[in-house]
């Protein structure tokens, strides 16, 4: 059974006070949900570590925009701190994309790759997806899907071409104005 993620987060108990918004869109660059975040008040900060390099994602005030595309086997999680600057973008590999009770979620592939406002670009969990695919969670086509999901989202944010990312800032911005 694969975990269903959520995109208003709202099983998170480190974030005490919230405000969240999304919205579907259908345009030439981008169809599919969108929705928004905003940390107002979070019991402790939240950092993650790669390698040396070690990146708070969670904080007062930090907003977490997530693009659910229709039809692709991926979801991105761009997070900004409280300035509105981008600390990193964290993409899911999944299954689908899809809505319930009006909230976009993602059915999650284990994989991740994280990309930082630097460039550096880092693959996460193949441990996890091995041992989905050992215990039975998947079988072998999922696991080829995610893997071959991870190899040509590599290819386009090297070459440039991952056009989501490039649409994290006006993303937050729809959504900004319509924050609960």
């Amino acid at each position: 059974m694969l975990k269903r993620k959520y995109g208003d987060l709202s099983e998170w108990k480190r974030v005490i006070k919230r405000k969240y918004s999304q919205s579907y869109l259908d345009t030439k660059e981008f169809k599919g949900y969108i929705s928004l975040l905003n940390t107002i008040e979070v019991t402790e900060p939240l950092s993650a570590s790669y390698g040396e390099t070690k990146v708070c994602i969670v904080d007062n005030g930090y907003m977490w925009l997530q693009q659910f595309p229709i039809e692709k086997n991926h979801s991105v999680t761009t997070m900004f701190d409280a300035r509105g600057e981008i600390v990193q973008w964290y993409i899911d590999i999944c299954f689908r994309n899809g809505i319930e009770n009006a909230i976009p979620w993602m059915d999650d592939l284990f994989l991740d790759i994280v990309l930082l406002p630097s460039g550096e670009l880092i693959e996460k969990d193949a441990n996890e997806l091995e041992d989905a695919l050992t215990k039975g969670t998947i079988d072998k086509p999922l696991y080829d899907l995610a893997w071959n999901e991870v190899e040509n989202l590599k290819i386009l944010i090297s070459t440039g071409n991952f056009d989501l990312i490039k649409l994290s800032n006006d993303h937050k911005e729809i959504l900004s104005n319509i924050l609960k």
